[in-house]
């Protein structure tokens, strides 16, 4: 697939999905939500060397600043609800339950749509310029990539209806105090952080993040019982894993691992 709205490159175990869509401040449509789906599938969930994702906005301006109002304007609103909507969220969930971690590097605006793909994400890593928020409301809809849903789970049902009712931007500290990102950094620190996180990350077993990645997003949806039930499972087979005997050796003859991702 010849991608028109992103970029992907990869560099020492880590893979970038840019959206670049600058002319529009990297909002996304359709096509977009595509591509991603596509070099996730395709590429990334294939290639062995590539350890973790990122996924971020091109510029220092937005990472993606909501669904490109320009088309969805001119739409009469059944196409949306019967087919791309329901890919939408469909390609969330793909990037929420992705065998690797991904990462959100939060460059700037992340309105609607953005929020929506950021919260779909592992781990969300924003500047300190970052701005978020459902405005939906302000504009006669709804969020419809998973934010009713997704935001409630993170913050709690009072604050992502104060949210969503209101359609107020908040800024990325306010983001980091209500739970909704992981680090907050100055705009020159966002590179630095997001490589530390990421190079860490690439460092484990592969097959043990997918585990650990498979227990923690079942076992949120279910409860105690179930989710202690799926841990066990998950943890039965990294324990029958080549990584597992590795790991444990590895610790024993006091050297670093070199994990294989069986």
């Amino acid at each position: 697939m010849n991608y028109e709205d992103i970029i992907v490159t990869k560099k020492e175990g880590v893979a970038t999905i840019t959206i670049d869509r600058p002319k529009v401040m990297n909002a996304i449509r359709h096509q977009t939500m595509l591509e991603i789906r596509d070099a996730l599938e395709s590429d990334l969930a294939r290639d062995e060397e590539v350890k973790v994702v990122v996924l971020t906005g091109s510029g220092d301006k937005a990472f993606i600043s909501g669904g490109d109002i320009s088309i969805m304007q001119k739409s009469s609103g059944y196409v949306e609800t019967v087919y791309e909507v329901p890919t939408g969220q469909a390609i969330c969930g793909e990037i929420e339950n992705f065998r690797k971690p991904i990462i959100a590097r939060i460059n700037g605006l992340a309105l609607g749509g953005g929020t929506e793909v950021a919260l779909s994400c592992d781990i969300r890593i924003a500047s300190s310029n970052a701005k978020f928020g459902l405005p939906e409301i302000k504009l006669g809809i709804i969020p419809g990539y998973g934010g009713t849903q997704r935001l409630t789970r993170l913050v709690g049902m009072g604050k992502a209806k104060e949210l969503i009712f209101t359609g107020d931007h908040i800024s990325a500290q306010e983001a980091y105090n209500i739970g909704m990102l992981n680090h907050v950094v100055e705009p020159g620190e966002l590179d630095v952080k997001v490589d530390e996180i990421s190079q860490k990350i690439a460092e484990r077993g592969s097959f043990a993040l997918y585990m650990a990645k498979t227990a923690i997003n079942n076992g949120a949806q279910a409860d105690l019982k179930t989710g202690i039930a799926m841990e066990a499972m998950c943890f039965g087979l990294v324990m029958g894993s080549e990584d597992k005997q590795e790991g444990m050796t590895a610790f024993l003859e006091k050297r670093k691992p070199s994990f294989k991702g069986k």
